[in-house]
């Protein structure tokens, strides 16, 4: 199959019938994934309050969802509680959706998720979704086993049977004593950058997220698999997917390589197994550091997949995701080494989606 994830500037419609109007060029609705970057010299509550003003802005300019996600022991990544978080945000913002991308299944017992997201639906009805994943989250070993309470990974069976238990306390809530009364539900969302994960998420009948920005190789034959076996459900009537787009504007393509060095050299340490350790350096940091050449060639290839440019460039490179994957939704995930940077980012996104 022709790979057509490297020409952003095309679009190639998935869509045969019933065709979205941002098939013909416009954008889908847009949310913004957060990871509560942590610059160098920040402490975790200047990283924590700029999720929140990224959210009360994201609301102001109409993006429909805000999702934070669960890592573990990331030297630049302060997102590690996801409940926690959204709670927070949801009492902070009024209108837009928030919630998890997501919640790292295995690392939990299915009835605490269920009860802590039951009890977020309560209190923000409609408001609230649950994005449900696997990982990676954390490739430490020892940090696994301390979140499983000495358990190793969780197998492929161990997370299907651990989703289908969450599932089913979501769906009798009030019957199961989850949470007594439970008149409002979170919204859950399967999270996969696989062709096994969109598969499941077809099985089980619920609403797909795809880590575009994470495993772009992957996202169309994962689409495909999804729509092709996609199953109804009390969750979900039909195929609905939403794709995460790794996304940086900004007004000139100057500013576009300055500012997106910083998250060049964070996939970099990330590809050679030092992720973690790995801090967010400021861009005139970044700006002193090299790479292997063949290593910025593949990083370079990765992001032509992604949304990297000017206003223009930008809703024209997003408008072909959208086109390609059939999305319902894009999320956009802006690793931006400043709080102003990425406002400015999801703003001139906005100004040009109209």
């Amino acid at each position: 199959m022709e790979d057509r994830q490297h020409q952003p500037d095309e679009v190639h419609s998935v869509r045969r019938t019933g065709e979205p109007p941002w098939a013909a060029g416009l954008l889908p609705p847009l949310s913004v994934l957060d990871l509560a970057l942590t610059e160098e010299g920040a402490s975790a509550r200047d990283a924590l309050a700029a999720v929140v003003s990224t959210a009360r802005r994201a609301s102001e300019l109409g993006f429909r969802r805000v999702w934070v996600a669960e890592h573990h022991r990331y030297r630049s990544v302060g997102s590690v509680a996801p409940a926690v978080l959204s709670s927070h945000l949801a009492a902070s913002t009024s209108g837009v959706r928030v919630g998890s991308g997501g919640v790292l299944l295995t690392n939990h017992a299915p009835l605490a998720v269920a009860e802590q997201f039951t009890t977020l639906a309560a209190l923000h009805p409609g408001r609230i979704d649950l994005g449900i994943g696997r990982g990676p989250g954390t490739n430490d070993l020892h940090t696994i086993r301390a979140l499983r309470r000495g358990a190793d990974r969780a197998t492929d069976d161990e997370y299907r049977a651990g989703l289908i238990e969450l599932l089913e306390y979501l769906a009798d809530a009030d019957a199961r004593r989850v949470l007594p009364g439970a008149d409002a539900l979170p919204e859950p969302w399967l999270l996969s950058s696989s062709v096994g994960g969109s598969e499941l998420a077809a099985e089980l009948g619920l609403p797909l997220a795809f880590a575009h920005h994470i495993r772009p190789d992957n996202t169309l034959e994962a689409l495909g698999r999804y729509r092709e076996q996609f199953r109804a459900s009390r969750w979900c009537e039909r195929p609905r997917v939403l794709v995460s787009v790794e996304t940086l504007c900004a007004p000139t393509h100057t500013e576009v390589d300055r500012l997106g060095r910083p998250a060049m050299l964070a996939m970099a340490a990330a590809v050679e197994g030092r992720g973690a350790e790995a801090p967010l350096l400021s861009p005139a940091k970044a700006a002193t550091e090299t790479l292997n050449p063949a290593l910025e060639e593949r990083l370079g290839r990765m992001r032509a997949a992604q949304a990297y440019g000017t206003p223009e460039e930008v809703r024209r490179r997003l408008s072909a995701v959208a086109s390609q994957t059939g999305a319902d939704e894009l999320m956009l995930s802006t690793p931006v080494y400043d709080l102003n940077d990425r406002m400015r980012s999801v703003s001139l996104v906005a100004a040009v989606n109209v």
